[in-house]
């Protein structure tokens, strides 16, 4: 039985008349990178601010590693939520100690440790205020790790980097999950990078949870298929069954078939025409994260 990092029940964060949260539940399993999914002002960062302990809930209850919130969850989670506090003026290094004194940690050898982990040498005199914005980034990462978390916590690591500053980070996030085993909870509005290193999702829409599912069985649900829409689904369905062999379908309105079958659209036209059944439409569709988080959401803007 898989042991629950973080457990969410009926979760409401409410300003003045504003439901932000409003009434989730969630769970993220040992081991997840758990991807949170939704548009500008769904309650993404409000929900991972109450999990990091940064604002309190209205109502409901957050569940930490098997129990509640106590003095000694904080050394237990690190996180990077919208820009990490850096200070302008200093090394990599500095800000790190800095950190790690204010924190009671005296393992130099740490600091050194993490920064090469996000590709930063702890040598490097460079002040931060000249790092580029991957650079202050990884910087990020590293600061949130110290304390050796259990569960890290990221809010749009690779927003604005370039691709090689994403693939950075992205190597750092597996890593860190692989063999040092950290629960990672992260948001993106980069569907495709977080498709390649999720385990699970949960889908958020104006403050409410929608879904939470698995990779595998997202992967189980964005399937390529032949989207053919005729004048008589029933009809077209008996001749494809028994002239083309075609048995794993779906029927949806405005009798549209979806054949998840590797067919070919000629046959299919070709098969209905004789029969004269009439086909309004055909396609093949390959759905991915993006196009199944669009269809859950209802829009085409996300973020």
């Amino acid at each position: 039985m898989s042991e629950n990092i973080v457990e969410i029940i009926d979760l409401c964060k409410t300003y003045k008349d504003t439901k932000a949260v409003d009434h989730i539940h969630m769970t993220i399993q040992k081991g997840d990178i758990y991807g949170f999914i939704g548009r500008n002002g769904a309650g993404k960062s409000t929900t991972l601010k109450m999990i990091a302990g940064m604002i309190f809930p209205t109502s409901g209850e957050i569940r930490l590693f098997g129990e509640a919130r106590n003095q000694f969850t904080a050394r237990r989670i690190g996180s990077l939520i919208e820009n990490p506090g850096l200070y302008p003026n200093l090394s990599a290094f500095d800000n790190m100690n800095l950190k790690a004194i204010a924190m009671g940690l005296k393992d130099k050898e740490k600091i050194n440790e993490y920064l090469h982990l996000v590709q930063l040498d702890p040598q490097d005199k460079k002040i931060v205020k000249k790092f580029s914005l991957g650079m202050k980034q990884r910087l990020g990462i590293a600061l949130a790790l110290l304390g050796n978390p259990d569960l890290l916590i990221l809010d749009e690591p690779i927003n604005g980097l370039d691709p090689e500053g994403i693939r950075e980070i992205r190597e750092v996030i597996q890593y860190l999950n692989e063999t040092k085993k950290i629960t990672i909870l992260i948001s993106s509005h980069i569907l495709l990078e977080l498709s390649k290193i999720a385990t699970r999702y949960g889908i958020i829409r104006n403050g409410q949870m929608i879904e939470e599912i698995s990779a595998k069985e997202l992967d189980e649900k964005c399937r390529n298929y032949l989207s053919v829409k005729v004048s008589s689904a029933d009809r077209a369905l008996s001749l494809l069954e028994e002239n083309l062999d075609i048995h794993d379908y779906t029927i949806h309105e405005n009798n549209e078939i979806r054949l998840y079958d590797d067919i070919e659209s000629a046959a299919v036209t070709s098969l209905l025409s004789q029969h004269d059944i009439q086909i309004y439409q055909i396609y093949y569709q390959k759905q991915d994260l993006e196009s199944y988080f669009l269809e859950k959401t209802g829009g085409n803007n996300h973020d």
